[in-house]
């Protein structure tokens, strides 16, 4: 129970890593708001997790608009009396269609900026406030090992992940003096539906994996750049973010942990 009696909101909370997260902090004792673009997703993880005996709320927020996140920060305080934790989740591979690109185009820049960048900066701007007023508060930021190393088949995104790292550590400097921890974590190769369509595009784009599915694709790949041989899962992620969410990680700020089977190794 390493957050116990905490509040946790997690962007992008509906499905796959934000869902694990949000559930791995509930099993450890917080109450979660689940913040989602889909609502009706929103409310179906927060309905299960209730179900489950973990006190939840479901909030529609598109990170892009600070208004919304803003109402995701009052929805936490008027449910559950404060607000502990942030974990900026939400996140896009590119504008509608970027899977069927092999270049990246304007659109894909500006959209993923848009969430992947902004979206974690409205969120964390709508909740730092009253972080600062309690002078504690964990913020825990998704970045990518594709931020660590760019990656010449999504450079806009390897782009956005970058920053993201970048920014963890700006803002971290900022609130130390607030007691507010900020770290991020660059998870590795997941099997999601986003990387299904990453796969997807590497064997239409990428001569060494022509003729494979996804799924040998993706498999291919832990293969040859994962050390210990296996993938990683959501709810690895889950488990990092409670260890940085929690007490244990007090004296950790302005970190990018990767949690990738040692894919990168610095």
């Amino acid at each position: 129970m390493l957050l116990k009696d905490r509040v946790a909101i997690v962007t992008g909370g509906a499905t796959g890593i934000g869902r694990a997260i949000a559930t791995k902090m509930g099993e450890g004792g917080a109450s979660i708001v689940v913040a989602d673009m889909n609502a009706d997703a929103a409310q179906k993880t927060a309905a299960e997790l209730t179900a489950s005996g973990i006190k939840a709320a479901a909030v529609a927020t598109d990170v892009t608009d600070k208004a919304a996140t803003d109402r995701m920060a009052r929805t936490a305080l008027d449910r559950f009396g404060r607000i502990d934790i942030l974990v900026n989740n939400a996140g896009i591979a590119g504008a509608p269609g970027w899977n069927q690109r092999s270049e990246s185009t304007e659109d894909d820049w500006v959209k993923t900026y848009q969430v992947n960048v902004l979206g974690t900066v409205n969120a964390a701007n709508s909740v730092i406030p009253h972080m600062k007023a309690e002078r504690h508060g964990k913020i825990v930021n998704l970045s990518s090992i594709a931020g660590r190393e760019g990656r010449p088949s999504l450079p806009h995104y390897s782009a956005s992940k970058a920053a993201v790292i970048s920014y963890t550590q700006s803002l971290a400097n900022e609130l130390a003096k607030f007691n507010i921890n900020v770290n991020a974590i660059c998870p590795g190769l997941l099997w999601t539906p986003m990387w299904e369509q990453v796969g997807g595009r590497y064997a239409r784009d990428n001569a060494a994996y022509k003729g494979l599915s996804p799924r040998q694709v993706f498999d291919a790949m832990i293969a040859e750049r994962i050390p210990n041989g296996r993938e990683q899962t959501p709810e690895d992620i889950g488990d990092a973010a409670v260890f940085l969410a929690s007490e244990d990680a007090r004296n950790i700020t302005g970190q990018a942990l990767n949690v990738d089977g040692g894919f990168f190794m610095r």
